[in-house]
């Protein structure tokens, strides 16, 4: 587990408009401050990803992703906040003021509160959700270990080093509207 004191800096690296690479439940991810621009568009392009496609939004608890939902009735909210925190991705309607190139234009976002280690408390120093996607290039295979996100994701500024969990794939993404299963 990184330090404290790299922690924070991991955090003034995202607020800066940083790139940065951590461990997840599966695999690294890359990601960025989602409220700034900047980050995302060098994000996108160090992908190659398309801005159409969105971005996974984690953060360390609920409270963290309210700014970018408009949570949905109770009956519909309890399976997804009986999932959490953990590797569950869910589909919920965005807020107004979620910026596109976070939702791709949809007017869903896709949102997971974390149960790494890590990426918690990353998320705890910087104060808010992160857009989380995995550290590849759009259609090659995600990068399991630090070495491999420096080969696949060069021009990331920063890596945080430390443990995998225990998936052996991405999160399931599921519609929380429908139950409908986006990625298995």
């Amino acid at each position: 587990m990184p330090s404290p004191f790299q922690l924070r800096l991991a955090a003034a690296t995202l607020r800066k408009g940083g790139v940065l690479a951590w461990p997840t439940e599966a695999i690294y991810g890359i990601g960025c401050d989602p409220l700034n621009p900047h980050a995302v568009r060098r994000l996108l392009a160090l992908k190659q990803r398309s801005l159409s496609k969105g971005l996974i939004l984690t953060g360390a608890s609920y409270e963290q992703l309210l700014p970018f939902i408009d949570p949905l009735p109770d009956a519909l909210m309890q399976p997804v906040l009986q999932s959490w925190p953990g590797p569950h991705t869910w589909l919920l309607p965005a807020a107004p003021q979620t910026p596109f190139w976070v939702t791709g234009g949809s007017k869903l976002v896709a949102v997971r509160v974390t149960a790494h280690p890590l990426f918690h408390e990353l998320c705890l120093a910087f104060g808010g959700a992160l857009t989380s996607t995995s550290a590849n290039r759009s259609g090659h295979s995600p990068a399991g270990n630090a070495l491999e996100v420096r080969l696949r994701c060069p021009g990331t500024n920063a890596i945080l080093h430390g443990q995998l969990g225990t998936l052996t794939r991405p999160t399931t993404i599921r519609n929380a509207l429908t139950g409908e299963v986006i990625r298995p």
